[in-house]
């Protein structure tokens, strides 16, 4: 009688339930039970910049995540705030899939303790809080949670005294008011200056208004403002107004009367953001039909275009979320309004969704995307009417679309075929594999999947929540046991899409990877990662 049965088995293999013998303080249990690596502070910041924390998973409430992304942040301020704002900056750049959660951290790291805190929040403010928006979040979040100090106040006056007046003009036209604060209520907190006679002419707008429209645009810088008094004054007028003053529809609309023609003359100049947002309601009106080909080549023109994306910062999540409402004609979204979708603005928004992310040339690689199926990734992501899994299923198909080497499959506690190529929409993809939520969650089903077939991957790319608990052994002693049958030198990425502080990955292992989030550019990093370039 020995223990060879035991030993052997306790050296290789651990149920996913249990840490690995001697690598406990380096494991922390998930929410699912399953033990898994600490990602560690900074790998947490990072995703619940990139994804939020303010939408409940199927693992954790939005209360408890923000808790716990409040709480690594506070510690991560404390141990380098210059990295913290670069991680804030990195985030809020169009990576993530909302601007909040950057800005809640940029409230928290002005709270830190030490002068480089502070430094760094003045040093950031400006390029994290850039529209009327962003500035009510703010005011709204400081509010509650610090009041307005020193270094707050000087942050306000400065957005509030910015030299570009016009610019400025614009978003306190285009933003009146938000959250509880309207701008009369900043330029009081704040006790803004004017530091040029176009600043003192947009500030006595803001706080007393015009009781008689001057018979005089005053300054260019306010000519926007001049044509909106205007029109408020001529709401017969409204196609002139917005022709003539280049009025946004939020400027518009709640003044002037809106017919097909107005909005026709909104749509030409529309920018990109709003004509993502806006693709129903202009095919409601009419303005965007299949016979209309002029205002289908700019929407094609616009939103077909990389360089447009990348400047109006337009996240693939967005471009999903756009596809999916336009698709459904009304039935998903907050809209009450109802429309016939368009085949060819179907067409551009996939091309749209596509050229969001970053990808580069061909790797000749051989790719296994490996996405996760099971129930838990059924859970909403961000409030945006998307799923983990229809996410997860949009990314892996966007990285298969720039390679020609791959499979994707799905796991669960068993490893499928999704039936998912690079010819397929993104819609017919997420569909395929929104239809298969259910059951378990093991990752390592995929390497016994590659040795029992001996599929030879040079990469394995794991889209998934990293809630991994159902298996026999841990994906980190997997992956070692395909290396030493298949190939010794498989790279492993494993992409999680939940702000949780939990990782697959072995941190002693150099050939396996975690990403954190819906970052854009994680497709060209993957193939950067394959080619050896990181």
């Amino acid at each position: 009688m020995n223990y060879n049965f035991f030993t052997k088995s306790h050296n290789k293999a651990t149920p996913q339930n249990q840490p690995i013998p001697g690598r406990e303080s380096e494991m922390i249990q998930g929410r699912s039970g399953g033990y898994m690596f600490d990602a560690g502070i900074w790998q947490m910041l990072r995703r619940c910049l990139l994804i939020g924390t303010a939408q409940s998973t199927y693992y954790a409430g939005k209360q408890e995540l923000t808790n716990d992304f409040a709480t690594v942040l506070n510690q991560a301020i404390a141990e380098n705030p210059r990295r913290v704002a670069d991680e804030i900056l990195y985030a809020s750049d169009g990576r993530a899939i909302n601007n909040s959660a950057s800005i809640l951290a940029l409230v928290l790291l002005s709270m830190g303790e030490t002068p480089e805190a502070k430094t760094a929040f003045m040093e950031i403010f400006p390029q994290v809080v850039r529209t009327g928006s962003h500035f009510y979040e703010w005011l709204n979040y400081t509010k509650s949670m610090r009041g307005f100090g020193k270094v707050i106040r000087e942050a306000g006056r400065n957005w509030l005294g910015k030299e570009d007046v016009k610019g400025l003009a614009y978003q306190l036209l285009k933003y009146q008011q938000r959250s509880g604060f309207s701008h009369r209520d900043a330029l009081r907190l704040f006790h803004v200056k004017p530091k040029t006679d176009d600043h003192q002419l947009l500030y006595n707008w803001v706080v007393k208004g015009w009781q008689e429209l001057p018979s005089q645009i005053p300054s260019s810088a306010l000519a926007q403002i001049w044509w909106y008094e205007w029109l408020k004054r001529n709401p017969s007028q409204t196609h002139e107004a917005i022709q003539k003053g280049r009025l946004t529809h939020e400027m518009a609309a709640p003044v002037g009367k809106m017919d097909k023609q107005a909005w026709q003359l909104l749509f030409l100049e529309m920018p990109i953001g709003a004509m993502l947002r806006n693709l129903g309601s202009l095919t409601e009106i009419g303005v965007l039909r299949s016979d209309e080909l002029t205002n289908l080549d700019r929407v094609e023109a616009v939103l077909n275009n990389r360089e447009h994306l990348r400047k109006g910062r337009i996240h693939p999540i967005d471009a999903l979320k756009a596809l999916k409402t336009y698709q459904s004609g009304g039935a998903l979204g907050r809209s009450k309004k109802t429309w016939q979708p368009v085949a060819r603005i179907i067409d551009i928004l996939e091309k749209t969704v596509e050229l969001s992310f970053d990808v580069v040339e061909p790797t000749k690689k051989v790719f296994m995307h490996a996405v996760d199926i099971s129930g838990s990734m059924s859970s909403q992501v961000a409030d945006i009417g998307l799923t983990c899994c229809e996410v997860a299923t949009t990314m892996a198909l966007v990285t298969a679309k720039a390679e020609k080497n791959y499979a994707i499959r799905g796991f669960s506690t068993q490893f499928i075929d999704l039936r998912i190529t690079a010819k397929d929409s993104f819609s017919s993809a997420v569909q395929k594999a929104s239809n298969l939520n259910f059951g378990g969650t093991n990752a390592s089903v995929a390497y016994d999947w590659m040795i029992k077939n001996k599929f030879k991957a040079d990469v394995i790319c794991f889209w998934t929540d990293s809630e991994s608990w159902a298996g026999t052994k841990h994906p980190s002693q997997a992956v070692a046991e395909y290396r030493q049958k298949v190939n010794p030198n498989i790279k492993a990425v494993y992409v999680t899409l939940t702000p949780y502080r939990i990782t697959l990955v072995d941190p002693k292992d150099p050939m396996s990877w975690d990403l954190g989030g819906f970052d854009p550019s994680m497709p060209r990093i993957i193939q950067m990662l394959a080619n050896g370039n990181l």
